[in-house]
């Protein structure tokens, strides 16, 4: 019986993948409240991932630096910049930055950052050459097929209940 629902989850999952995960693959830039470069902070400045993205346990997810965090160094470089200027006003009113998403999974997929990382992934292998670009824009294909493509290259298991619930 559980192997059927397997099956039947799979089946319905196959369909599902064409209208919902397909909107992971590349998509242009999303048009940002703050003009923001990871080529000049990641590339030219070498600031790490994790100086800006944290992972707090236990690990899941990542974060997104809010305004305070980035005043830490533009309260002193480039506040005359109108986009550091609106940076301030965020940090000032405590407000949330409202980034647009670049890269979001369905909610019906498990995803940790943890597990990747310990296993050796990098984060371009799933958010692209992000230290070249001015814009992020969405450059990895992170469909299904796409994930099961990477974890056969690397030889990790595809069983569906590692990324999937199955519901009885």
């Amino acid at each position: 019986m559980k192997r059927l629902t397997a099956l039947a989850f799979g089946a319905v999952l196959s369909l599902v993948t064409g209208n919902c995960l397909l909107a992971q693959e590349a998509a242009p830039a999303p048009q940002q409240p703050i003009a923001f470069s990871h080529k000049v902070h990641t590339g030219t400045l070498k600031v790490a991932c994790k100086g800006c993205h944290a992972n707090p346990d236990p690990g899941e997810t990542m974060t997104i630096a809010d305004a305070a965090s980035c005043m830490k160094c533009h309260s002193a470089i480039k506040t005359d910049s109108p986009e550091i200027q609106k940076l301030a006003g965020y940090a000032k009113s405590g407000t949330a930055i409202p980034w647009v998403r670049v890269y979001e999974l369905p909610s019906f997929v498990k995803f940790s950052h943890k597990t990747h990382i310990d296993k050796g992934s990098t984060c371009g292998e799933c958010h692209g050459q992000v230290q070249t670009r001015d814009q992020l824009f969405r450059e990895i294909n992170l469909s299904m097929s796409g994930c099961v493509d990477c974890h056969n290259a690397k030889k990790a298991s595809v069983d569906c209940t590692l990324c999937h619930e199955l519901q009885n």
